[in-house]
């Protein structure tokens, strides 16, 4: 009975970062301190948004480094339980060859303020691009094996033409499995 509930927990987590989901914020424009501050918290952040073929291109790279792309937003509950596994890995792994790259391509309007004040206060700041979903041609997804973009967190691995995917939010144990199956 409790695998049918986590079960049935876990899909329900999956299913409100699918992309047909419709969300509504508060867009009253209040401007108490925690809005001033956080605007002021991410004026020194300058995150890059690059186009459908720089992210195809960084996809496609064949060499000895482990190449980890995790597709998310901030608005999504599931990709957010995983971040932390993401940043300990990336403490971890520091000075080897492993890249780790956060893409948000569904989060648009949050680019100026929620985005970047995410980076800093996660210290991702480097690790994280913007691509703009609506511009992706037909050819996009067929990069993947499974994922056609309607679900988020979606992470794809490569080590040179070794490749892997997973489509939903992942432990720690999962992330760990993966990682090592590609350094080994």
């Amino acid at each position: 009975m409790k695998k049918i509930i986590l079960s049935a927990l876990v899909l329900f987590a999956l299913a409100g970062c699918k992309k047909e989901s419709t969300r509504t914020e508060d867009t009253t424009g209040s401007a108490d301190s925690t809005a001033v501050s956080q605007r002021a918290a991410t004026s020194s952040v300058d995150l890059k948004e690059i186009s459908q073929q720089e992210l195809v291109s960084h996809l496609s790279k064949k060499n000895d480094t482990l190449y980890v792309t995790n597709f998310f937003a901030t608005w999504c509950g599931p990709c957010m339980m995983e971040i932390p596994h993401f940043k300990k890995k990336i403490s971890e792994l520091n000075g080897k060859p492993v890249k780790f790259t956060f893409v948000d391509i569904m989060d648009k309007p949050a680019w100026k303020d929620k985005v970047p004040a995410f980076a800093k206060e996660n210290g991702l700041e480097n690790h994280i691009v913007l691509v703009d979903e609506s511009k992706f041609d037909n050819t996009f997804f067929s990069n993947f094996e499974t994922w056609t973009g309607n679900g988020i967190p979606f992470t794809y691995f490569r080590k040179g033409d070794k490749t892997g995917e997973i489509e939903g939010s992942m432990s720690e144990e999962m992330l760990n499995e993966k990682i090592n199956s590609f350094l080994k």
